[in-house]
């Protein structure tokens, strides 16, 4: 189990630095904002960013590894959000890599306000349909505070129950947390979506969003989920 664990660990610790490297190089994220996680192989448990981290300078050997009970047993002390990566995990079984950022258009939509509560964006591009999906937007609440993640296992959920699942959500004032079945797919969506709050927002928000067919179309063709 001990080899199991730190070949493993290793994996993710290096993806984890690298994609953190990646957002801050790029501008998604700044200073200590934000948090990364990746889960483990079944039963091993979690490795999440310490808190007040800052992602672009990541030290892999000081990332926080958590057990399967979600106590900590070595590393930095973990980030506040724990509880909200662990329940993402708990709630989505394809979820394997989390990113949470401070994405500047995203946070600026909470504050100019979104499109929906269901929907913070409108199906502008077919990227986003494709990529990203429904977001829904989840009322403001101190960073850390566990009841965000009842939230965010809620909108999950509910969701599923309708036939669909969801890969983000948007925290109001703090920004996106993403998640998907590896680091790649992950930040895919993180992408997509901060650069549709982009274009939504540099036009004013006067876009229409796409016709029903058009959307029909890319569930159809691609298998989009929405």
């Amino acid at each position: 189990m001990t080899q199991d664990l730190n070949s493993a660990a290793a994996d993710a610790r290096s993806e984890i630095v690298r994609v953190g490297t990646s957002l801050f190089d790029r501008g998604y994220v700044h200073a200590s904002a934000g948090n990364i996680s990746a889960k483990l192989d079944e039963g091993l448990g979690h490795l999440i960013t310490p808190t007040d981290a800052a992602l672009g300078f990541l030290d892999p050997e000081r990332l926080a590894l958590v057990d399967a009970e979600g106590v900590q047993v070595a590393g930095d002390r973990a980030s506040k959000t724990l509880t909200l990566h662990r329940r993402i995990y708990e709630a989505d079984p394809t979820a394997r890599f989390v990113i949470h950022t401070h994405s500047t258009h995203l946070v600026a939509l909470t504050l100019a306000g979104v499109w929906h509560q269901d929907d913070v964006l409108p199906p502008i591009t077919p990227y986003y349909v494709m990529k990203v999906g429904h977001v829904p937007h989840i009322p403001y609440h101190r960073p850390g505070d566990p009841r965000v993640a009842d939230l965010v296992t809620e909108r999950i959920n509910s969701r599923a129950e309708q036939g669909t699942s969801i890969r983000a959500v948007l925290l109001d004032r703090l920004g996106p947390v993403v998640w998907g079945p590896d680091a790649a797919a992950a930040l895919a969506v993180l992408e997509e979506l901060e650069e549709t709050a982009r274009l939504w927002l540099t036009t004013d928000r006067k876009p229409a969003p796409l016709p029903d067919d058009a959307i029909a179309e890319l569930r159809d063709t691609f298998g989009a989920a929405w």
